[in-house]
């Protein structure tokens, strides 16, 4: 009789394991269906497009199909031919010229959640039981060197994040007052994450009316903070709505010794 009683309660424990096991992967097949953006950072003192989440840095060149434009620009916002090669495992940004800001923009397509919670690349149409239907563009501004001047609106940068003051803190901690644009013209409601690198699942801080939001830059160094905005959808059949990711990056100087 005790054994059988012991064997009850290993079964009961094996069941919770499964249980949350299960939903566990369930929350991980939701983080990775929507949770991505692109970004800008150097690898091996070289600029590189980065895909990914937090300190999760996946496949960029399997998705340079989806990449549908990269840019560079001068200091006045002027175009400087630009290019993505392919290095190893890297998406390395080649330009005629050094820029002052580079720029990219990728389709991640049209996922849906089905009533199982599992994310699949199918719009509504294909999965007409499911939870919800969203397409999924991410984009990327990245600033080199100091800002000297309004951040110019980016072409293809459907939304952008733009420093107020056209400038950037010397140092970390201090504050940064940011404008989050959709075509121009300020979000309200829009998710702002102070450190998308380092700090992916910290609460973020949402935008007011004015699009504005006032953050503190988090470090010394590499920056990239990040803007999500769920607008209208352009296909209901489709999705139900677009989720547009945006980044901006800039790496902070460490100080002289």
């Amino acid at each position: 009789m005790f054994m059988q009683y012991q064997r009850e309660d290993d079964m009961k424990i094996i069941n919770k394991l499964v249980a949350v096991t299960a939903l566990a992967a369930g929350l991980l097949v939701t983080t990775v269906a929507n949770a991505h953006g692109i970004w800008f950072a150097q690898r091996a003192t070289q600029l590189a497009l980065i895909y990914g989440v937090g300190a999760d840095d996946l496949d960029s060149v399997k998705r340079l199909p989806l990449v549908k434009s990269i840019a560079g620009y001068d200091a006045m916002g002027g175009a400087i031919p630009t290019r993505l090669r392919v290095a190893g495992p890297l998406l390395l940004v080649d330009s005629d010229s050094q820029p002052s800001m580079v720029a990219a923009v990728l389709f991640n397509g049209i996922w849906s959640k089905t009533p199982e919670g599992e994310w699949v690349k199918k719009g509504r149409d294909e999965v007409p039981k499911a939870i919800t239907s969203e397409k999924n563009f991410k984009y990327a501004v990245h600033v080199i060197g100091a800002l000297n001047g309004p951040l110019p609106l980016l072409p293809e940068q459907v939304l952008q994040i733009v420093p107020v003051d056209g400038k950037l803190p010397l140092e970390m901690g201090k504050p940064l007052t940011l404008r989050v644009l959709h075509r121009g013209k300020p979000v309200e409601g829009a998710r702002v994450l102070t450190d998308w690198v380092n700090d992916p699942d910290a609460v973020p801080v949402k935008t007011g009316a004015d699009g504005r939001v006032t953050i503190n830059v988090r470090n010394q160094g590499l920056n990239v903070i990040a803007a999500i905005w769920d607008g209208p959808t352009d296909e209901p059949t489709k999705s139900d709505k677009i989720e547009h990711l945006a980044t901006l990056s800039f790496v902070l100087p460490h100080a002289p010794e």
